[in-house]
């Protein structure tokens, strides 16, 4: 069952992640889950390493919040080491 619910976590973090950082029409399902559930170990460690806490306290809502905002950050590293390769090839 935990297996389930991370995936429908991964798969709507990544999907939310996507739509913010104009990313969403570049990938399918299957990356927005793995950009998901990436994002969300990253977002777990972020939230952790500054002890921020929600509100539900480990709840759906919080973990969705808290997979989107690494999935968010994952995918602006991305971009900007995409930006910075591209720079340098020309």
């Amino acid at each position: 069952m935990l297996l389930i619910i991370t995936i429908i976590i991964g798969a709507l973090a990544g999907w939310f992640a996507s739509m913010i950082m104009k990313t969403d029409n570049k990938q399918g399902l299957f990356l927005d889950i793995v950009v998901g559930i990436i994002g969300s170990s990253i977002g777990h460690w972020v939230f952790n390493k500054f002890s921020i806490h929600l509100f539900n306290n480990g709840g759906f809502i919080d973990n969705l919040i808290v997979a989107t905002i690494g999935a968010c950050i994952l995918l602006g590293l991305i971009k900007l080491f995409q930006s910075l390769f591209s720079s340098k090839s020309r």
